[in-house]
C-alpha cells in the first residue's frame, strides 16, 4: 500500500466517524426526550452542539497544523473524540450531554479539514475526481448504516449506546494514524485563520451554496422528521432508522450518475435535477400522517437521497476544480467550515421554523409549514446555477482530460 493510500484511508475513516455522529443520534431523539423530559427544539442541540464544536474549531485547524504538524493534530482530534464519546454516553443531564457533544465535535472539526488537505495534496488534480468518488461513497455508507444501527441499539439496549458504538472505529483510526502517518511540517506562509480571497473562485462559492441549501436542509429534515414520523405516522425508532437504507440506495445511483456525466454535461443540469428531486421528496412528507404504511416515507427518502446526492457529489466535484495545490489547506478549511455550518444551520433553522409555526398553527399544520419552508430553501441553488458559466466548466474539464 502506497503512502498516499494510507493517508487517504486515515482521512476516510475520520470522515466516516464524523458522518456517523451526524446521523446516528437523531433516531434516538424521541427516547432522549422521554429520558430528559425535554422538547424537540431543546434536544436538537444534541446535534447542533456537535456541529457547533466542529464549526468553531475548523478556522484554527490550519494554524494548529503549522505549529505541530498534521499527524499530531489528527491524533489529538481522535483522542478528544473518543474521550468525549464515552462521556456523552454516561451523561446524566441534557446539559452535560450537549457539552460533551461540543467537545466531540471539536475532535472531528480538527480531523476533517487537516485530513482532507493532507490527502488532496498527495493526489494530482486529474486524480482528485476518483478521490471525490471515494469520499462520496463514505458519505453514502455512514448515513446508510448509522441510523439503522442506532435504531436497533436504542430498542435493544439504550440511547447511550449510540455514543459507545463509535469507539471501535475511533480507536482503529487512532492506531492506523500512529503507524502510517509521517511527521510532516507543512510549509504554509498564510498568516490569517481563513483565506477569504479564495472565495473569489465562482466554483467554490457555488459549491458552498449548494451544500448550505441541499445537504443542510436534509440534515434539518432528518433531525426534526424523526419526531414527525414516530409521533404522527406511528413508526418505530428502528423503522425510521431503516429509511436511510433506500435513501442510500438512491444516493449510490446518484453518485454513480454524477461520476459518469459530470465531465460530459457539467454541474448545471445535475444541480437542477437534484434540487427538484429533493424538494419533491420533502413535500411528500406532508401526507405521511394520513397513512399507516411506510411506503410514502420510503419514496420520500428515495427522492431526497437521489436529489441530495446529485447536488452534494456535483458540489464536491466542482469545489476544488481550479484550486492550486498550495491553496488546498486553506480551501479545505473554508469548504469544511461551510459544510459544518450548512448542517448546523439546517437543523437549527428548521427547529426554529417549527417553533414559530407551532405558535400560530395547529400541530400538524406546523409540521407541514416547516416542510414547505425546507423545500423552498432546497430550490435556491437553481436560481444561482444559471449564473454559472457551464460551458467554461466543460471546456476546462476537457483541457484537463486531454
Amino acid at each position: 500500500m502506497t503512502y498516499r493510500t494510507k493517508v487517504a484511508a486515515v482521512y476516510l475513516l475520520g470522515f466516516f466517524l464524523d458522518l456517523i455522529n451526524m446521523f446516528i443520534a437523531s433516531v434516538a431523539f424521541p427516547t432522549m426526550a422521554d429520558a430528559f423530559n425535554t422538547t424537540p427544539s431543546a434536544l436538537a442541540w444534541v446535534s447542533n452542539g456537535y456541529i457547533a464544536g466542529l464549526t468553531l474549531v475548523i478556522p484554527f485547524s490550519t494554524l494548529l497544523t503549522r505549529r505541530i504538524g498534521p499527524k499530531r493534530v489528527i491524533l489529538l482530534s481522535l483522542f478528544l473524540f473518543s474521550a468525549a464519546s464515552v462521556a456523552a454516553g454516561l451523561s446524566a443531564t441534557l446539559e452535560s450531554l450537549i457539552a460533551w457533544r461540543v467537545i466531540q465535535g471539536v475532535g472531528g472539526g480538527l480531523l476533517i479539514p487537516v485530513g482532507q488537505a493532507l490527502t488532496w495534496q498527495h493526489f494530482k488534480p486529474h486524480e482528485r475526481a476518483r478521490l471525490s468518488s471515494a469520499v462520496m461513497l463514505v458519505a453514502l455508507l455512514a448515513p446508510a448504516c448509522s441510523p439503522a444501527i442506532g435504531g436497533l441499539l436504542v430498542q435493544t439496549l439504550s440511547w447511550r449506546w449510540i455514543f459507545f458504538a463509535t469507539l471501535p472505529v475511533a480507536l482503529v483510526t487512532f492506531v492506523l494514524a500512529c503507524l502510517w502517518l509521517k511527521h510532516e511540517m507543512p510549509a504554509m506562509n498564510a498568516a490569517r485563520l481563513l483565506n477569504l480571497p479564495l472565495l473569489a473562485d465562482p466554483l467554490l462559492r457555488f459549491s458552498m451554496l449548494v451544500y448550505l441549501c441541499v445537504p443542510g436542509m436534509f440534515i434539518g429534515v432528518n433531525v426534526t422528521g424523526m419526531f414527525y414520523l414516530q409521533h404522527e405516522a406511528n413508526m418505530s425508532p428502528a423503522a425510521t432508522g431503516m429509511l436511510m437504507l433506500p435513501w442510500s440506495a438512491a444516493s449510490f445511483m446518484a453518485i454513480a450518475a454524477t461520476g459518469r456525466y459530470f465531465n460530459r454535461i457539467g454541474p448545471r443540469p445535475l444541480v437542477v435535477a437534484g434540487c427538484l428531486l429533493q424538494a419533491l421528496g420533502i413535500l411528500l412528507l406532508l401526507d405521511v400522517s394520513q397513512i399507516s404504511a411506510a411506503l410514502l416515507p420510503t419514496v420520500a427518502f428515495v427522492l431526497m437521497g437521489a436529489g441530495g446526492s446529485l447536488c452534494s457529489s456535483t458540489a464536491q466535484s466542482s469545489a476544488f476544480l481550479t484550486t492550486r495545490r498550495e491553496d488546498m489547506p486553506d480551501a479545505s478549511a473554508l469548504w469544511n467550515l461551510n459544510r459544518q455550518l450548512s448542517f448546523f444551520a439546517g437543523a437549527l433553522l428548521l427547529a426554529q421554523a417549527l417553533n414559530l409555526t407551532q405558535a400560530w398553527l395547529a400541530p400538524l399544520a406546523a409540521w407541514h409549514g416547516m416542510f414547505i419552508f425546507a423545500a423552498g430553501v432546497t430550490l435556491l441553488p437553481v436560481l444561482y446555477v444559471f449564473r454559472l458559466n457551464n460551458t467554461q466548466v466543460l471546456t476546462q474539464l476537457r483541457q484537463e482530460n486531454s
